[in-house]
């Protein structure tokens, strides 16, 4: 812990589990106060909030479906008013749906659409007017969107790849304001969407050279550098944490 985010103001959305929760805590515990977004899970929002007051830090849950646009603009207004500005934010929320293209349904088709590439650039476009120089945009993308496995996951990956462009225009267009936006692709992580134990895992592991899961603390530290001083010349990058995946 180095305290390198001492008054910094972080948003994370999707942050009340997995890998989400793992950077709410780790923010906080480099010295930012934290807002979270949550859809459901309000019991596990509140015991992040309770870890990161632990620690010494705010820490606020704010209930937001990312797929509606009102519920979004709302949650950086709330997070901007419990902390008092806002410096970092982490687009993390995300869904997944896997089938074959030949199968695939509309509603699944917009559903990933809705939260895993509208989702960010509204929070993005809500945050921006709050965010001065120095800030901090990061999001979570997928090492999926550079090497897909398996034949089901195309539109899932596709929604991951689009990230991509999005972060690297956000660095051209936020440069001149010293904004950096930064996108981090987690390979396979251990949480409950994808865990270590699961039907696949033998098949993941096996295409990484280090042969393990990520934990989701490995993909919050990518978060927590690109969020700190060191990174302040760091934008339009792409941090794949995937164990050597895409070697």
């Amino acid at each position: 812990m180095n305290n390198d985010l001492v008054g910094k103001r972080a948003l994370v959305t999707g942050g009340s589990r997995g890998i989400g929760a793992a950077i709410a805590l780790a923010l906080a515990e480099e010295g930012a106060d934290v807002a979270l977004t949550f859809q459901n899970s309000a019991e596990r929002a509140q015991a992040v909030v309770a870890s990161i007051e632990k620690l010494g830090r705010r820490g606020v849950a704010i209930k937001a479906d990312i797929a509606d646009p009102a519920a979004i603009r709302r949650s950086i207004d709330e997070a901007v008013g419990a902390l008092g500005g806002l410096d970092i934010l982490v687009n993390n929320a995300a869904i997944a749906r896997y089938n074959t293209i030949a199968d695939f349904g509309l509603a699944d088709i917009d559903a990933l659409l809705a939260v895993n590439i509208r989702g960010p650039i509204l929070a993005t476009q809500a945050a921006i007017p709050h965010i001065k120089a120095g800030g901090r945009i990061i999001t979570i993308g997928s090492a999926g969107a550079d090497r897909i496995v398996g034949a089901a996951g195309t539109v899932y990956y596709m929604t991951k790849s689009a990230l991509q462009s999005f972060t690297r225009g956000l660095a051209q267009e936020l440069g001149p304001k010293d904004i950096t936006a930064n996108l981090v692709q987690p390979g396979s992580t251990d949480t409950e969407m994808n865990p270590a134990n699961g039907e696949s895992a033998d098949l993941q592991r096996s295409l990484a050279p280090l042969g393990r899961f990520a934990a989701p603390a490995d993909i919050a530290a990518a978060v927590t550098f690109l969020a700190s001083p060191a990174a302040r010349h760091v934008t339009g990058t792409i941090l794949t944490v995937d164990g050597g995946l895409l070697t």
